[in-house]
């Protein structure tokens, strides 16, 4: 028979924490600590493998689940002293969510479960406190009735809100027993008219409500998005936990909270968290209230810290705290109840945190003899880092202060207010800056808070649902910033008499929690400290070599500073756009004949060699692959009418003759036309110029500096043998030429972009004209796919959504597809040629899941983009550390 449920707590514990895909990581750590000793009310965990079979079996569920259930609620009942339905002593239970991964807050909860009509006066006895209870039972109907009942939150709170203002009071806090049964009786009777039957009272109905209810919410819209921007498989599955409820909010000597075993923004080593008296779970993470901090440390004037409030549960804490995180040896999510002074452990994970928490966590950990240097660059999401590597608010830079929050998530963020998050997603789309400002944010906002590039919210804590979501996604955000009112219906925002509406540009500190009117200049990033040494370890243990994708000064000082070991991919189309050559390049390409175009190109050298030089003279000594012209000529040459005739007569051209010309070159498939070498077999002089200047300033930059740069010249496109052979003659002949008139010679290479299925399946053939390959990822995925990078995104992430794709293969590697093109390649060129160089230079180079998969099959390096430079450079350490590649030593 196979086993669907696992009992944890009171003596009885089934599961261990290496067990987190069948129970998932709140079952695997509920199991774990209730074993290592911690104070954890007992329950039990429903798999991730029922939730797989419910959905497999329309929503059923095996037919044996409800016996094991009923088994593991009876031990329960037998550790608490309490019965599931009982009148008189009633046991209440939570049901809770529990992927294999932590996805906070993107799936349903309820809490007091079995609280009914006539359960309600048994704990109202049991506790000697009715207000507790009725406070309590409307918690349940309100949760349990928008969880699983689908009734629209809004209307329990107007129902709150009414009793509120009758009886002249703010805060929850302050309404009676009567007061909570009121509002119950009001709740019912909206429930009724909502859903047309009575609230359900059988605990048993209620119990599988919510189990259903939390298997159903693996597949909502803001789960789903969730996965998607993580990249969690749909199939993992979500287990279901059933635990004893513990309540803190039984009066002063009860409390909730959350805390961290480090700082999730700074990685400080102290004990960071919040906590409300007299109050449950969700009332510290949905911003109702404010809540208090843990220790005295943090308090400031007039709040009352947890260490002073409550010193016995305080100490406790602090020894769970120690427990947790030598035993999992990483910083703790953890969340508490207090219930009469009593603590208990609800749950603890690894705690979400900001990418530099995550650095410097990591390198303390491993100075603390926590972990070695090789788990600390384990533990660093290498897409994290892109938090580090931009710039921050410049402090010298003026600005004007609108308001002041609290600090939820480092780094700085400028753009335009919107104050949805569909706005959001739209604007960002189309390339804009965004801020996204809610009074508060929930689940529902995923999708814009992914787009926006920064998070400000008006309620909530450093642990609210806003402050966790954006550390996580390492969006800077600014929370509970109670001086500014937001106005969604009029669409403006207000702090201080100042006004800023719908449109208006604001900027964020997230370090500092300062929100500002307009835009504030930012400076650099510092790559010094933890950075430093992180990188250090991550350069002991990689393999793959990085490179960057540069062609300006600007950028090719950016990678270096970075750590780039070269240049995987210069683009020398990009430089005959500056409006100093752009002339010379369209006068290349109006001449009809062979001389006009030499005569054209001739103005052109100069500007090339300078290109070249200043490249070279940043990568002294280093590898740098110079891709010749590859786009199509129709590229370079005006398109309307007006620029046409613009064109024309600063050339000294006739309009007609352009025209002409403009219409013998369109193509109807440019892309898959006359580019690449092509254009170098049809017009060889371009090519023989770019070779020329490229030697030129080899030959000029190893003089100047004794550090003789190594050019790589890639020839594009290349789908034959016969390409490559017709090309690289051309440029040997032209380096043997440049090298008898100077009396000098330097190392260069000749090689090929692969990117056509063609050149891939024939590689052993290219391989022998060729020094090396570079994988041109991008225009492989377009050619295997048969899809255009530029209009594919209009259908590309419903293929997602549908499980058609894993993932957007623009984004990660096709391993399947245009991988296995690769491997192929690989295997067949180095059959050929044993020391084949191998390269990847599309976007791919940056990403951490191709960077495994080129690790996988022994390519020597991958070339990104120079921000994703250290990005590169950790997931090559760690795909190293993963092992399973080709051993390229032997």
């Amino acid at each position: 028979m196979t086993k669907w449920v696992y009992s944890f707590g009171a003596g009885r514990n089934e599961g261990r924490a290496e067990m987190r895909d069948l129970l998932g990581g709140k079952g695997a750590n509920l199991a774990e600590m209730a074993s290592i000793g911690l104070p954890v009310p007992p329950g039990f965990t429903i798999t991730t493998e029922v939730c797989t079979y419910y959905y497999a079996h329309e929503r059923q569920y095996p037919a044996d689940l409800r016996d094991q259930v009923a088994e593991a609620l009876r031990r329960v009942e037998e550790a608490v002293g309490a019965r599931f339905g009982d009148t008189h002593r009633p046991l209440l239970v939570s049901v809770r969510s529990g992927a294999r991964v932590s996805m906070p807050g993107m799936m349903d909860t309820v809490l007091n479960l079995g609280l009914n009509d006539a359960t309600v006066d048994g704990l109202a006895a049991a506790s000697g406190d009715a207000r507790f209870a009725w406070d309590s039972y409307r918690r349940f109907i309100q949760m349990y009735g928008g969880v699983v009942l689908g009734v629209d939150h809004h209307r329990f709170e107007e129902i709150i809100e009414h009793v509120k203002l009758d009886r002249g009071v703010i805060e929850d806090t302050e309404l009676t027993a009567q007061d909570w049964h009121r509002v119950v009786d009001g709740y019912k009777e909206m429930v009724r008219e909502a859903i047309g039957r009575p609230f359900p009272q059988d605990p048993e109905e209620q119990l599988w409500g919510a189990i259903g209810a939390v298997f159903g919410s693996w597949m909502n819209q803001r789960a789903i998005t969730y996965r998607r921007l993580h990249d969690i498989p749909s199939e993992w599955g979500t287990a279901v936990n059933v635990q004893a409820m513990v309540f803190g909010n039984m009066g002063e000597d009860c409390a909730t909270g959350v805390c961290f075993t480090r700082d999730p923004s700074t990685g400080e080593n102290v004990f960071y968290g919040e906590y409300l008296v007299n109050a449950q779970g969700e009332d510290v993470v949905a911003g109702i209230r404010t809540p208090q901090p843990m220790s005295k440390a943090r308090a400031k004037p007039g709040e009352r810290p947890m260490e002073e409030v409550m010193p016995q549960a305080y100490a406790e804490l602090c020894r769970v705290r120690e427990v947790l995180e030598r035993h999992y040896r990483d910083m703790q999510d953890i969340e508490f109840t207090v219930q009469r002074n009593r603590l208990y452990v609800l749950q603890t994970r690894n705690g979400k945190r900001t990418a530099a928490a995550s650095l410097k966590i990591a390198v303390d950990m491993a100075r603390e003899g926590l972990i070695d240097e090789a788990e600390a660059v384990r533990r660093v999401n290498p897409g994290a880092l892109d938090q580090l590597l931009h710039p921050t608010l410049d402090p010298k830079a003026p600005r004007k202060l609108l308001s002041k929050g609290l600090p939820a998530s480092p780094g700085a963020a400028c753009g335009a207010v919107v104050f949805s998050a569909d706005e959001a997603e739209l604007r960002a789309a189309k390339g804009e800056s965004v801020i996204l400002v809610r009074i508060e944010t929930s689940p529902e906002d995923i999708h814009g808070m992914h787009a926006a590039k920064g998070i400000l919210t008006t309620r909530g804590g450093m642990t609210s649902h806003a402050a966790v979501v954006a550390r996580g996604m390492g969006r800077p955000c600014v929370a509970g910033a109670g001086g500014i009112t937001v106005d969604y219906a009029s669409q403006q925002l207000m702090a201080g008499g100042q006004v800023v509406r719908a449109g208006e540009t604001i900027t964020l500190d997230g370090g500092t929690g300062e929100v500002f009117v307009g835009s504030v200049a930012m400076i650099e990033p510092n790559m010094s400290g933890d950075f430093a040494t992180l990188m250090e370890w991550a350069d002991k243990v990689r393999r793959l070599r990085v490179r960057a994708n540069a062609e300006t000064p600007l950028d090719a000082e950016t990678a270096r500073k970075f750590g780039a070991e070269g240049i995987g991919l210069c683009r020398t189309e990009h430089m005959f756009f500056d409006p100093e050559r752009i002339g010379a390049v369209r006068q290349m390409i109006m001449a009809e004949t062979e001389r006009g175009r030499r005569d054209a190109l001739s103005r052109l050298l100069p500007f090339q060699r300078q290109d070249f030089a200043e490249l070279f003279r940043i990568m002294a000594g280093l590898p740098v692959t110079i891709r010749l012209l590859d786009p199509p000529l129709h590229e370079f040459l005006p398109h309307s009418a007006a620029e046409i005739a613009e064109v024309a007569e600063s050339l000294g051209a006739d309009v007609a003759a352009m025209q002409r010309r403009a219409a013998e070159l369109a193509e109807a498939n440019p892309m898959l036309g006359h580019r690449g070498c092509r254009l170098g077999i049809t017009y060889p002089e371009i090519y023989e110029m770019q070779a020329r200047a490229i030697f030129e300033a080899a030959v000029e930059v190893a003089r100047e500096t004794r550090k003789a740069p190594v050019p790589e010249i890639m020839i594009p496109l290349v789908a034959t043998r016969r390409e490559l052979e017709i090309t690289r003659a051309m440029v040997d002949r032209v380096a043997q030429e440049v090298f008898a008139e100077t009396g000098y010679h330097v190392e260069y290479y000749v090689g090929t972009m692969i990117e056509l299925p063609r050149a891939a399946l024939t590689a052993d053939r290219i391989a022998e004209a060729g020094d090396f390959f570079s994988f041109g990822t991008n225009d492989l995925t377009q050619t295997t796919f048969g899809l255009s990078r530029d209009d594919a995104g209009k259908f590309l992430p419903h293929y997602v959504e549908k499980g058609i794709l894993p993932k957007d293969p623009f984004v990660s590697i096709d391993v399947e597809g245009v991988g296995a093109l690769v491997r192929i390649a690989a295997e067949k060129g180095r059959a050929v040629k044993p020391e084949l160089k191998l390269g990847i230079c599309g976007e791919h180079g940056g990403d951490p899941a191709s960077i495994q998969f080129c690790e996988e099959i022994g390519l020597d390096y991958v070339s990104c983009s120079p921000y994703r430079v250290p990005v590169a450079r950790l997931a090559a350490a760690q795909a190293a550390l993963q092992g399973g590649g080709v051993d390229r030593t032997a």
